[in-house]
């Protein structure tokens, strides 16, 4: 079946999935379906009596394939189907979750109105363009109702403009199915983001000028484009548009904090044509970001659809004018590409210190030390490419000494050829002001005078920490007059030590938003606990052949752990 651009508009059952750029999740399928239906989330809501229990079918109701091949992974399939029955996902006091039917059912998919559309592969019993799964229960919610994926792709009879649907339904003894139709477009519209590059002489505190824009690079006009932008914690949008809505995040893992906008642009935007905003989309950035992300995606799907979204997921309408889009002629494809990101700024620098401590004491006596470790700024270390890659210092034990008890973050090891002592962790992301405490209480076995035990980060070439002066700190025992200086705090510990206490940060977390080292007790004796294998030369630790201390050049030998939804 062959459809002019006139068609395409007509047809109300067209629905495109909304793609998210960056890190935030779209409402669920599977949830909408189930509030569709009236589904609670609380206990399941069994049928009454001789009532058939109703479950949805869900899943993409709606694939558009490119005709340029990018349709994905070849192994992953474009649709996941399920089952989204009465009650909650989650298990039970008894870690079990609930089956609300039982009984023989069977799922039928066809996938016949796609002949001379595009190529299909079905799960379950498969026979040409048809399938059937089956089952004898179906769970609670729809986590545990997974049926299997369908993948589609581009043929050599695929056209611009074909349309097809697969129908899936459902039967069963005591159980209604609300079917699910699957529209498949070849060759609609299909956005490409403008790329984002940083101005040179970008700093910290600077509005940068977003040229967002896109262009359509399918085979039909798309009626309405929906605008979806992020910015993380360090970020901040001056303009509050009137056809946006926004969502700030400000509690919860740091990671996942920032501000979430979608936007709304009707009119009809062209094949082959490429479009900007009226007017750059101002980021601001704070004095303490560093390495933040801005990213944006702009997708053809109806803007009456999108709105709809808005009411359920928490997001507050903009008080301005509206966003516009205009044509941008002349623009050329290659400045185009699926995903647009952008790290600001990227010359912010942070400053980490480590301060040592000094105690006194008789052999035999256990004696508490606290090491400081502490972040200057201005800049935050963010960690948003690695997912959180955690920083490492070591700890040697002075002379004479033993360690009775070690920060839960601190195990002994091989700190070097050898060379016996602590690895301590510190989380990330990191605060621009983090301040964090690491107890350690020791027995002095022998008296040795001005034994120190030295504390320090690996040094490395940082551009983002210039200064590493202060990245080295001693513990001090029985110092001289001449040389006990701990590199910093020198507070003297008394033979009775008290009781430790959590790292915090500087608004007094503790550990919860993934910037605190714990300084819990743990056994610390030598030879005992962490048992990691660590070892290094000129500085550099190694864990495992990898670099531990890998912050401050963005994504610098890092896997990239949160990087772009499909």
């Amino acid at each position: 079946m062959r459809l002019t651009p006139s068609d395409f508009h007509e047809r109300a059952l067209m629905r495109r999935h909304i793609r998210r750029v960056g890190s935030r999740a779209a409402l669920g399928l599977a949830a909408a379906a189930a509030l569709t239906c009236g589904f609670g989330a609380a206990a399941p809501a069994l049928a009454a009596d001789d009532a058939p229990l109703t479950v949805a079918i869900t899943g993409e109701s709606r694939v558009d394939l490119s005709l340029t091949g990018d349709n994905g992974e070849p192994s992953e399939p474009q649709v996941t189907l399920r089952l989204a029955a009465p009650g909650s996902d989650e298990p039970g006091d008894d870690g079990v979750v609930p089956v609300v039917h039982h009984g023989d059912y069977k799922i039928k998919i066809d996938a016949s109105g796609l002949k001379g559309v595009a190529a299909v592969k079905l799960p379950c019993a498969a026979d040409g363009p048809t399938a059937e799964c089956s089952g004898d229960e179906i769970n609670a919610g729809s986590d545990y109702n997974r049926l299997g994926g369908i993948r589609l792709d581009v043929d050599s009879e695929s056209a611009a403009g074909d349309f097809g649907s697969i129908k899936v339904t459902g039967e069963g003894e005591g159980v209604t199915f609300t079917p699910l139709t699957i529209d498949v477009l070849v060759g609609g519209p299909e956005f490409k983001n403008r790329e984002l590059s940083e101005p040179k002489g970008f700093e910290a505190g600077d509005v940068y000028d977003a040229p967002v824009g896109f262009r359509n690079a399918g085979s039909m006009a798309a009626d309405g484009a929906v605008l979806r932008f992020h910015g993380s914690r360090g970020l901040s949008f001056l303009d509050s548009y009137g056809n946006c809505a926004y969502k700030k995040t400000t509690d919860g893992p740091l990671l996942q904090q920032g501000i979430d906008a979608i936007c709304t642009v009707p009119g009809t935007f062209d094949a082959g044509k490429a479009y900007t905003v009226a007017e750059p989309l101002k980021v601001r950035t704070a004095d303490f970001a560093l390495f933040d992300i801005f990213n944006y995606g702009f997708s053809a799907v109806s803007p009456a659809k999108a709105k709809s979204l808005l009411a359920s997921d928490g997001y507050t309408p903009g008080t301005g004018g509206s966003l516009t889009l205009k044509e941008l002629p002349g623009a050329s494809a290659a400045d185009y590409t699926r995903y647009a990101e952008l790290d600001l700024p990227t010359s912010n620098t942070y400053d980490l210190v480590l301060t040592g401590d000094s105690a006194e004491g008789k052999a035999g006596d256990t004696v508490r030390t606290e090491i400081g470790f502490r972040n200057d700024g201005p800049g935050w270390i963010s960690a948003l490419r690695s997912g959180g890659e955690p920083i490492a210092f070591t700890v040697t034990v002075p002379k004479g000494a033993k360690v009775t008890k070690a920060p839960d973050r601190c195990n002994y090891t091989t700190i070097a050829e050898g060379v016996k002592g602590y690895l301590c962790w510190v989380s990330t992301p990191l605060l621009e002001d983090a301040k964090l405490t690491f107890p350690f209480e020791l027995r002095i076995d022998k008296v040795v005078k001005n034994a120190k035990g030295k504390v320090a980060l690996p040094t490395w070439d940082n551009p983002a920490e210039p200064e590493q002066s202060n990245n080295t700190a001693w513990i001090v025992l029985n110092g001289t007059d001449e040389g006990q200086s701990a590199g910093g705090s020198t507070g003297g510990s008394s033979a009775s030590p008290s009781p430790s206490a959590s790292a915090t940060d500087s608004s007094g977390s503790s550990g919860t938003s993934g910037n605190s080292g714990s300084s819990g007790g743990s056994s610390g004796s030598e030879g005992s606990g962490g048992g990691l294998a660590l070892t290094g030369a000129g500085g550099v630790l190694l864990v495992g052949g990898v670099a531990v201390l890998v912050l401050g050049l963005g994504a610098v030998a890092v896997v990239v752990t949160r990087r772009r939804a499909a």
